[in-house]
């Protein structure tokens, strides 16, 4: 039984850390750069301040 528990509590901390890494990698996504941006594309070379 004592078994039990420890195979459980290691599956819920495994599942929380993985939950903390997705949410972190989804925020860095998300996050606009700061700084200079340049862009080459079909209409020219944009360049951005942020």
């Amino acid at each position: 039984m004592l078994g039990n528990r420890n195979v459980m509590y290691l599956i819920i901390g495994a599942l929380v850390v993985a939950v903390g890494v997705l949410g972190y990698n989804l925020y860095q996504v998300k996050k606009q750069p700061e700084g200079l941006q340049i862009n080459v594309g079909p209409d020219g070379l944009k360049i951005q301040s942020k």
